[in-house]
């Protein structure tokens, strides 16, 4: 499966904010550059959970380039610090179950 695309945001002297285009409502921030993609990691399983509990579909991933042309994110993708890419967590727990 395509992993979910995060756009960092960082001003000076603040934390590393985590936004993910593809899981509306789920964010993240972490302090320091090391903990940002367990942070990330966390919010998107967070966020899955509640999708579920809520009976609610989780949206697939869009390719990189798709969302570079979406234009409710064309600013994001501007003023981002960099870009990552981060692995359903469930994808890598079904994968470690088989």
């Amino acid at each position: 499966m395509k992993p979910y695309i995060a756009i960092v945001h960082q001003e000076e002297g603040c934390a590393y904010g985590v936004s993910f285009p593809d899981a509306p409502g789920c964010f993240s921030a972490a302090d320091e550059l090391d903990d940002l993609f367990a942070m990330a990691t966390e919010a998107l399983e967070l966020w899955a959970e509640g999708m579920r509990e809520d009976g609610a579909p989780i949206p697939e991933p869009r390719e990189l380039s798709k969302l570079r042309d979406d234009p409710e994110w064309a600013e994001s993708f501007e003023g981002a610090a960099f870009i990552i890419a981060i692995e359903a967590p469930w994808d890598r727990l079904s994968r470690a179950a088989e």
